[in-house]
């Protein structure tokens, strides 16, 4: 079974920063691309960053471009997501999900982290 267990989240006040972490465990799958997700009560879920596991290439949506940034550390099998400037409107339960290379959909997720950001 592959593992996805992401930590980070947390209650913070608007403008603060967090750092969400997402780490790959048990079976290994070859890894296209990590992203991040996120859900707010009453939302569908709303892709949020992603990035190439070789390559490194990044892609965000629109609503936090220039204030998250994804990375990721291979040999830790793990993807980061830097959260700044952060607004009530980022409120959500983020997840980590997984591509496997050769796949278009993401099939593997985590549980979920919580971040509120209040004003």
């Amino acid at each position: 079974q592959v593992q996805l267990v992401e930590s980070g989240g947390g209650l913070v006040q608007a403008g603060d920063s967090l750092r969400l972490s997402c780490t790959a465990s048990g079976r290994v799958f070859t890894k296209d691309r990590m992203g991040w997700f996120r859900q707010a009560p009453g939302k569908e879920r709303e892709f949020v960053a992603a990035v190439s596991w070789n390559y490194g290439g990044t892609w965000y949506a629109d609503s936090v471009k220039g204030r998250f940034t994804i990375s990721r550390d291979n040999a830790k099998n793990t993807v980061y997501l830097q959260m700044n400037s952060l607004k009530p409107e980022d409120t959500a339960v983020y997840y980590c999900a997984g591509r496997q290379l050769g796949r278009s959909e993401y099939d593997y997720w985590g549980q979920g982290t919580q971040v509120i950001v209040s004003s």
